[in-house]
């Protein structure tokens, strides 16, 4: 959702809220409670929902704002990722001519396409300076601000350097034209889950992907490995952000002067600090293959790709609400009864409350 929909709230009466009425970790203890919020009936809770979600998949932020740092490399990613794969896609297989491409190359493929990507965000800067990495010291912040500062003209090298103040998870899925194999590539903490159903009134859930944050054991143990002597390579069980996968010069000369004298940058200065031996953040996806069976007699099959706001508000009853399509799902997730997503909808809170859900259901 890119902003909160024009809506009237006259509707529903004045009700409250309590700490523990709001999903997710946004919220805190000591944000006040408890809070007014409009209590809709269910029509109207329903069609607020809708208006406030991008239906192409479901994509929902209660409070119209990006939560993160900015919305211009998840945008970039979306536009560009599907090419960058296609091109790798038709290399392959014009290499195999007309043999079958075996699953696991096309996972290295996969692999490798994404990480080239991922590459080419800080390679088209560092093109920018002759030399590269290492000619920044021969020049001064004014010279290093000249070159990025074309707006004037077009900015394209302005656009190329924003880039590498954001980042972004992704979580994409190939499906070959026969429907008999699927692959799931995931960097972040989104998660793809296989629903299959096995009569009217069950269904088999499986979890093909694994959260790349400092919650998961592997990851941080992923990070130390790779970095021995690096006591905080991982601090408070957080990550570093992009300006972790290159030298701190790279964000000292360079992000810095994208806006020179506009921000405090002793937060990235504490990263900065610690930042020996990058890259510590992997730009090399975990890429899972299933198995499909195209015959129609197999079990409905449905891809459910969410980000990991949907998997917050979840909490645990993920598993028992996979029954629910796109905005349904969502609806189940955030409460399943009016009031609850009321709450959600209407809560009266300056900061946001909830992080941002994007959820994809896709029928195999």
């Amino acid at each position: 959702m890119d902003g909160m929909p024009e809506c009237s709230w006259d509707a529903g009466s004045t009700s409250f809220a309590s700490f523990g009425d709001i999903p997710g970790n946004l919220c805190s203890p000591t944000d006040d409670w408890p809070r007014p919020f409009r209590k809709l009936n269910h029509d109207a809770a329903w069609d607020h929902l809708a208006a406030a979600s991008n239906l192409h998949s479901v994509k929902f932020d209660p409070t119209g704002r990006w939560r993160h740092l900015g919305s211009h490399t998840v945008e970039h990613v979306a536009h560009h990722m599907p090419i960058i794969v296609r091109e790798h896609l038709e290399l392959i297989t014009q290499k195999h001519g007309d043999r079958v491409v075996p699953p696991p190359l096309i996972a290295d493929m996969f692999a490798m396409a994404i990480r080239a990507f991922d590459d080419a965000i800080a390679n088209d800067v560092l093109e920018l300076f002759p030399g590269g990495l290492s000619s920044l010291s021969r020049l001064s912040d004014l010279q290093i601000q000249e070159v990025l500062d074309d707006q004037l003209s077009g900015g394209q090298n302005y656009t190329k350097a924003r880039l590498c103040l954001y980042g972004t998870t992704a979580l994409v899925a190939l499906v070959d034209p026969d429907h008999q194999n699927l692959w799931l590539a995931n960097l972040g903490d989104c998660q793809g889950l296989m629903v299959s159903e096995t009569n009217q009134k069950a269904w088999n859930v499986e979890v093909l992907t694994r959260f790349h944050n400092g919650e998961n054991p592997l990851e941080v143990q992923r990070v130390m490995n790779e970095h021995p002597g690096e006591p905080e390579c991982i601090l408070d069980g957080r990550l570093g952000d992009t300006p972790f996968k290159q030298p701190p010069e790279f964000t000292r000369r360079i992000l810095y002067n994208l806006y020179p004298g506009q921000h405090d940058t002793s937060p990235w200065e504490e990263f900065l600090m610690r930042n020996h031996t990058p890259p510590y953040i992997s730009s090399t996806p975990e890429v899972t293959h299933y198995p499909l069976d195209p015959s129609p007699r197999a079990p409905r099959k449905y891809l459910i790709l969410c980000s990991d706001g949907f998997t917050d508000i979840c909490g645990t009853n993920q598993r028992a609400i996979v029954d629910h399509l796109a905005l349904r799902l969502l609806w189940q997730a955030l409460g399943n009864d009016p009031t609850s997503v009321s709450r959600v909808l209407t809560l009266n809170m300056d900061s946001p409350w909830l992080d941002d859900v994007s959820i994809v259901v896709q029928c195999l």
